[in-house]
């Protein structure tokens, strides 16, 4: 190992959303990489795991940035609120002011599949904070993602009444594991900024039948569907497949995998 490789892996990452889904993957992999990470948390932690130093701040005030900035070779932000999606644009412009503020050299912003083809709120939320992240003076790399499998039992529970579950029709999904999308943010904080990168999906395209019936399996029950053609203009998007990148299909692992593995 060079002198500078083992200099850049001392000087930390800063991963916004450590303690998500994604984030505590991303962290967990840059340890593996022998990179040093600090985390945004709003709440201090019981104790420090090796490599990793939990700082107090908060996206929606601007507390705590410039410390958790102040020599950092690079920020990973998975921070996210997918139910108040306007707090995410807001949280994106605090951080970019301060991440320019302390010089940071790239940032690295997870996105989804479909942010600019679906009129869904959340969505419409992270394309804006792409824009923000485009236009903000702080060199960056974007990745765009299918939706990870933990979220096709959790969709396909919104959708189930007394046991039921009402399919929207000739819709599919491309579950990616979090673990893969991870690893490929790490890659890509290793490789400098990059700009918007080539999108990533899970292995294969499942329909929303074959979905029910693989998370029922999963779960140890027979799938019970109906389906229904949806109205609005969301739904004819995901009709039209903008949920998915099958010409992206680089993830390894598939969802029934996923789910055995939970």
């Amino acid at each position: 190992m060079s002198e500078q490789t083992t200099s850049s892996q001392t000087v930390p990452v800063l991963v916004t959303g450590g303690t998500g889904m994604l984030g505590r993957e991303v962290v967990a992999e840059l340890v593996r990489r022998g990179r040093t990470v600090r985390v945004l948390s709003r709440r201090t932690a019981d104790e420090q795991s090796p490599g990793v130093r939990r700082v107090v701040g908060d996206l929606s005030t601007g507390a705590g940035l410039d410390e958790a900035l102040d020599g950092a070779a690079a920020v990973v932000h998975c921070a996210s609120e997918p139910r108040h999606g306007e707090r995410d644009v807001e949280a994106a412009g605090r951080l970019l002011i301060a991440a320019r503020r302390a010089g940071i050299e790239h940032l690295v912003y997870i996105s989804i599949v479909g942010v600019d083809a679906i009129p869904y709120s959340y969505y419409r939320a992270k394309l804006e904070v792409e824009h923000l992240v485009e236009a903000g003076d702080v060199p960056w790399t974007i990745l765009r993602t299918t939706q990870f499998h933990q979220f096709v039992p959790w969709l396909l529970r919104r959708f189930t009444v007394g046991g039921v579950t009402v399919l929207p029709s000739r819709t599919s999904v491309q579950p990616v594991d979090v673990r893969e999308v991870a690893a490929r943010l790490v890659d890509l904080v290793e490789a400098g900024p990059s700009g918007r990168v080539p999108d990533v999906g899970g292995p294969r395209v499942v329909s929303s039948d074959e979905a029910a019936r693989v998370v029922a399996a999963a779960q140890g029950r027979r799938a019970r569907v109906v389906h229904v053609r949806m109205p609005g203009k969301a739904f004819a998007a995901c009709r039209a497949g903008h949920l998915l990148c099958p010409a992206q299909a680089t993830g390894v692992v598939t969802l029934a995998e996923a789910l055995a593995a939970d």
